[in-house]
């Protein structure tokens, strides 16, 4: 149906986003040329033009359509708990569970990192900021005494912790000894939300 309302440039534009998000994530951008990308998309040449006026502006436009936080943040903020301890971990589930059904995800964030030192991530960052602080919102209205750390610093070390649980378990899960797999997941949500000193009682 959405097809039926997209006019034929929007179709075309549509078609060559595509392409070359398959193109780029299977090869990298810089391996990737605009003939590469008019022949995966069907088109001639020349016509890509007529959308894009360089294959920069081509993957500028995926990562604004495309970058895993569009999907990663709102599956964050549809997790669901009323304590702090059940909402980061049902958060940190889905956003595991999230990224293990887009293997692409990383191979684009990885793109931007290596391929361009992060600089198209400013722009984006800004058009995602009303979704973070929404999230941050959440880590505050949720029932638990959080000590006074500033909440984008909670998101970020949320964020990038869960992160690194996906990372390390695709690098060497397989390999990795029985003692780090065990129950990995609760101990990263433990260490996540009580640190790693023990209590005085213990």
């Amino acid at each position: 149906m959405t097809e039926n309302i997209l006019s034929k440039g929007e179709r075309a534009r549509m078609s060559i986003m595509d392409a070359s998000y398959q193109l780029f994530i299977e090869q990298g951008y810089h391996a990737t040329s605009m003939r590469q990308i008019a022949r995966e998309a069907g088109m001639a040449l020349g016509s890509i033009y007529n959308h894009f006026p360089s294959k920069d502006e081509v993957y500028k436009a995926i990562l604004a359509d495309r970058h895993p936080y569009h999907q990663i943040l709102p599956v964050l903020l549809a997790a669901e708990g009323d304590t702090v301890e059940e909402f980061v971990h049902n958060a940190a589930r889905a956003l595991i569970d999230e990224l293990g059904q887009h293997p692409d995800f990383l191979n684009l964030m990885l793109i931007e990192i290596v391929e361009f030192e992060g600089r198209n991530m400013v722009g984006l960052f800004q058009t995602l900021i009303p979704n973070i602080l929404e999230l941050g919102e959440r880590f505050i209205r949720v029932k638990g005494r959080v000590r006074l750390i500033p909440t984008p610093i909670l998101l970020r070390a949320f964020l990038g912790m869960f992160f690194s649980y996906y990372i390390t378990d695709i690098l060497v899960g397989e390999v990795m000894p029985a003692d780090m797999q065990a129950d990995a997941f609760n101990q990263f949500v433990d260490i996540y939300l009580h640190g790693v000193l023990a209590s005085q009682t213990e």
